[in-house]
């Protein structure tokens, strides 16, 4: 029996919060210098040259930090929208490696890439199906497609791979926790509960393609940090965002190297 059926799309108005919120886009870019396929970041010539530019933007001489500043960027457009069109709509994307491309356009300031799909089918699940069908959406996006990444990615830069997937789950916590739900109905609101319960305590490695599921493995308890309001969620990771910074001891809220 199939998980799933195929539907034609969303309604404009569905698409457009995608597009304006999430990073999703159907346009393609004319400047193509910060462009690129998804399957390039396998390719270790093609993605060393692309990561050069990139860590042009975030002014760094390190290639740890540059990887790990563009795993921000690139977990965000791949799990953003889907997650969304996942929890609100009942619908997803395919967002498999070799179904979409990078988008973008850098003009100084901050640098958004977006993500274009090649193929622009959704699926929404078949009767009594959900969960089955919720599986495959996450295990095409992680397994298929960051987990690809990120190991190529720790290879070609000697970067811990755990970084790489903390900057994802720190997105899909804030996405989660900050951001989805304004104006959700009660059977979305239901669903966002259902599924981020999901990610976080049962959703099984391999849907992630690891060993471990790591939105389960960085879910530290919050805890209160001097200058904040509310408890923060620490991370065991740093992103080495602060080699990027003007300001060396610049640290992020969340950082392990803070001491306070």
């Amino acid at each position: 029996m199939e998980n799933h059926v195929i539907v034609n799309s969303l309604q404009p108005e569905q698409y457009q919060v995608l597009a304006d919120s999430y990073r999703l886009t159907q346009e393609v870019t004319e400047d193509r210098t910060y462009c690129l396929p998804f399957t390039d970041l396998l390719d270790p010539d093609k993605s060393q040259a692309y990561l050069l530019k990139v860590s042009g933007i975030y002014e760094t001489d390190s290639s740890v930090a540059a990887v790990s500043m563009f795993a921000k960027r690139y977990a965000y457009l791949v799990i953003a929208a889907n997650l969304y069109a996942l929890s609100y709509f009942n619908k997803g994307y395919n967002l498999e490696l070799e179904n979409g491309e990078i988008e973008s356009v850098y003009l100084g300031g901050a640098w958004l890439p977006k993500a274009r799909l090649i193929d622009w089918t959704m699926t929404e699940p078949a009767a009594g199906r959900r969960a089955e069908w919720r599986d495959e959406v996450l295990e095409r996006m992680f397994a298929g497609n960051l987990s690809r990444v990120w190991s190529a990615l720790a290879k070609l830069a000697k970067v811990p791979k755990s970084i790489l997937w903390e900057n994802t789950a720190i997105y899909v916590y804030w996405l989660y926790e900050k951001n989805f739900g304004k104006e959700a109905t009660l059977e979305q609101k239901q669903r966002l509960e259902e599924d981020y319960h999901y990610l976080l305590h049962a959703a099984p490695a391999h849907l992630f393609g690891e060993k471990r599921n790591p939105l389960m493995q960085f879910n530290s308890p919050k805890v209160t940090r001097s200058g904040y309001e509310k408890p923060i969620r620490v991370r065991k990771t740093c992103c080495f965002y602060y080699v990027t910074s003007d300001k060396q001891e610049d640290y992020c809220s969340s950082c392990p190297k803070r001491t306070s």
